[in-house]
């Protein structure tokens, strides 16, 4: 091999070497899928019959990505002309002021329901160590002087669909059966909980139905099959997307459109637009 074909070939491999990387830090981070799928729930009013809920989850507004991908990605969502938003959780990411400030922002451009907006916080909603009250307690404030209706541990029903909604699992205020005592089967419910591990806890009373969920990522990178080397849960089988609980309850991790850090591989951000359906 000469030198000329040796710094060719060497040249060639640098290329193919750092597309992967380029890609998953320029590219995929900001290639929103918006998943679309039916969400068959039990009770269903006549009447709400192909009414579209959208779920989004874990913002992570912060300082480690352009936030400003989110508003983009808010205008490609009100397209599907939502009936119910639900933000499952991480508004922000480190819940600092300067964070506080730009979800004020995101949240003037955010989308919502026609007929209802609920949210939930998630851990980093709840600053350092997951305990900073203060910090949980503005991002409530900001969030409910947006529009959003707030479920900490409480339910709120809405053209007879009811929405029960827990705190986070890693935070001080994580009581759900707070809420989940008063549990009525007879309703259309659907639980919205942060962190997937919650559905192993014995906190559910009996609960049949859909459990919509964020926290994981996806994993933020990973090899299908193959490894999700990092992944926030104590179930390794909540990564993302729909799981059978197989005692009545069916679960839902959306992938989440915000990161923890600019980084993506093979598992795209992710707003899911569900169409309701009776069960």
């Amino acid at each position: 091999m000469t030198r000329k074909h040796f710094l060719k070939r060497v040249f060639q491999l640098s290329v193919v070497g750092a597309f992967p990387l380029l890609y998953s830090w320029q590219i995929e981070p900001f290639w929103v899928e918006f998943v679309e799928r039916k969400l068959p729930v039990q009770h269903l009013p006549k009447a709400l019959e192909g009414k579209i809920l959208m779920q989004i989850s874990d913002l992570h507004v912060g300082n480690r990505f352009d936030w400003n991908f989110l508003i983009e990605s808010f205008q490609k969502a009100r397209l599907f002309n939502p009936d119910f938003v639900v933000y499952t959780g991480d508004f922000v990411n480190h819940g600092t002021l300067e964070d506080q400030n730009n979800l004020q922002k995101v949240m003037q451009n955010a989308v919502f329901g026609k007929l209802g907006t609920f949210g939930i916080l998630g851990n980093h909603d709840y600053g350092r160590k997951w305990k900073d009250i203060g910090s949980s307690e503005a991002i409530c404030d900001i969030l409910r002087n947006s529009g959003v209706t707030m479920l900490r541990n409480q339910q709120e029903e809405r053209e007879e669909l009811n929405f029960i909604g827990f705190d986070d699992l890693w935070s001080p205020n994580f009581d759900p059966m707070k809420v989940m005592k008063d549990y009525d089967a007879s309703k259309a419910n659907i639980v919205l909980c942060h962190n997937p591990d919650v559905c192993d806890k014995d906190v559910w009373n009996g609960y049949q139905g859909w459990i919509l969920s964020g926290h994981t990522h996806g994993g933020q990178c990973r090899i299908p099959g193959v490894v999700t080397p990092l992944l926030p849960v104590n179930n390794r089988r909540y990564v993302s997307g729909e799981i059978d609980l197989e005692d009545g309850r069916m679960l839902y991790i959306n992938r989440a459109i915000g990161h923890s850090y600019q980084v993506r591989f093979m598992v795209r951000p992710e707003i899911t637009v569900f169409t309701l359906t009776q069960a």
